[in-house]
């Protein structure tokens, strides 16, 4: 979706920084999405300052790794579009989600760390609300969960974090999770 890849643009200056293209990590089908929306990109035109982008193909249903650190692949549902979340040893990333099959949920089980999206108290027709969240936060029963996608709709920070459970806070901008 547009909100995730808007910023591509943004990357010239990693660019520029790190003096390489930037490895992008995605499916057939999402880079076949990033080509149509940045046609610029990929064009055989050398214009300086076009971000430079290094395309590395995954599959959804197998793990990569990147440096030493290994990615397994979690297929949930944003509305009737499948998109990933990614499991890391113990820590799993779900964003943009409003079903997971049984036999994700199954991979994501163990994760000490589980972030996770929650974009309002009404029903979504993409996203869990709040209480749907925090329902799959309790089967998948981590040590510590964030909620993240938070809407406007949600109210304050201050004021969702007075309703949760002691393990599940909001995420924010900023917020560093520390893996000893």
């Amino acid at each position: 979706h547009k909100d995730h890849l808007a910023g591509m643009d943004d990357i010239r200056a990693f660019n520029y920084l790190q003096g390489k293209p930037v490895d992008v990590y995605a499916t057939e089908a999402t880079q076949s999405v990033i080509k149509s929306e940045f046609p610029y990109i990929f064009s055989n035109l050398d214009y300086p300052g076009i971000p430079q982008l290094n395309l590395i193909t995954i599959d959804k249903f197998g793990e990569f790794t990147i440096g030493d650190i290994m990615f397994k692949p979690i297929e949930v549902m944003h509305y009737k579009m499948p998109v990933l979340g990614f499991r890391i040893n113990d820590f799993t990333y779900i964003t943009d989600a409003n079903f997971i099959s049984d036999a994700e949920i199954e991979k994501i089980k163990g994760s000490k760390v589980l972030v996770i999206n929650a974009l309002r108290r009404e029903p979504h027709v993409s996203h869990f609300t709040l209480d749907e969240a925090i329902k799959m936060i309790d089967r998948i029963s981590p040590e510590k969960a964030y909620l993240t996608h938070l809407s406007h709709q949600m109210g304050r920070h201050e004021d969702i974090a007075k309703e949760l459970p002691s393990y599940i806070e909001c995420a924010f901008d900023g917020l560093v999770l520390n893996f000893g």
